[in-house]
């Protein structure tokens, strides 16, 4: 089982984040979290990664029934969006997908939860 869906779009790295950001509000995600990857490499070990971003997007809606069933699901979120330069105008998007992520929590109303998130990330990544 993979545990993510991803889409390649052809778009400078420059122009994709703001293309996902907008995407994703058609879905009820925001995003609440940014890790620049290429940045903290370079800072932290003086490495010269490709540029590669994490960011983590919310449905609040969702945010809300999650923890409302599972007080310490929130260590499981946001859900993660990642943006990677493949060179050549190329960017990869991946979400994860939730009902994998969800598998290590023993809470049967979290499916539900998990499949309405894992439809609008499927959904969103098909628009991108």
């Amino acid at each position: 089982m993979s545990y993510y869906f991803s889409k390649t779009i052809h778009k400078t790295y420059e122009e994709s984040q703001s293309y996902v950001e907008e995407k994703l509000k058609n879905y009820e995600f925001g995003i609440v979290t940014e890790l620049d990857m290429h940045k903290k490499f370079k800072e932290k070990l003086g490495i010269d990664f490709r540029r590669y971003k994490i960011l983590g997007a919310c449905s609040p809606k969702h945010a809300y029934k999650a923890i409302s069933e599972e007080e310490h699901i929130g260590l499981m979120l946001p859900c993660n969006v990642i943006i990677q330069d493949k060179g050549e105008n190329t960017v990869e998007v991946s979400v994860i997908d939730p009902i994998a992520s969800m598998q290590a929590v023993n809470n049967p109303s979290l499916r539900e939860i998990a499949n309405e998130i894992q439809t609008s990330l499927k959904a969103f990544i098909e628009s991108l």
